[in-house]
């Protein structure tokens, strides 16, 4: 079973690591989800990036959170909580677009 406590610690021993790739990850799966959706490719490919990219954002979120669960308030983490957010909205926004434009495609511009 999964030990709450063990996570956490390991998540702080490991901030250095987890944190040099959930940066990049964000980045790079919310940019192929904002490409996607601008080239109005079929939605289960936006749809398929957006989930990767908001497991990406999920996880440097509660990361962020076991530090501020310690008492560690300082500017990274909040750079790092203000990514996270910044790409699950990006993401849900970039998904509702590409639906919102397949319905009008297909509901006005394709007669």
């Amino acid at each position: 079973m999964l030990d709450i406590n063990t996570i956490t610690e390991f998540s702080r021993n490991h901030c250095v690591t987890i944190c040099a790739f959930l940066v990049p990850a964000n980045l790079i799966a919310t940019l192929s989800t904002m490409i996607l959706a601008a080239l109005h490719r079929p939605l289960a490919q936006v749809l398929q990036s957006t989930v990767v990219a908001t497991f990406f954002a999920a996880v440097m979120i509660m990361h962020v959170y076991t530090w501020f669960s310690i008492g560690v308030v300082a500017v990274p983490t909040y750079i790092l909580l203000w990514l996270a957010i910044t790409c699950l909205f990006t993401n849900l926004g970039a998904f509702l677009f590409q639906r919102r434009y397949i319905r009008t495609y297909f509901l006005i511009g394709n007669r």
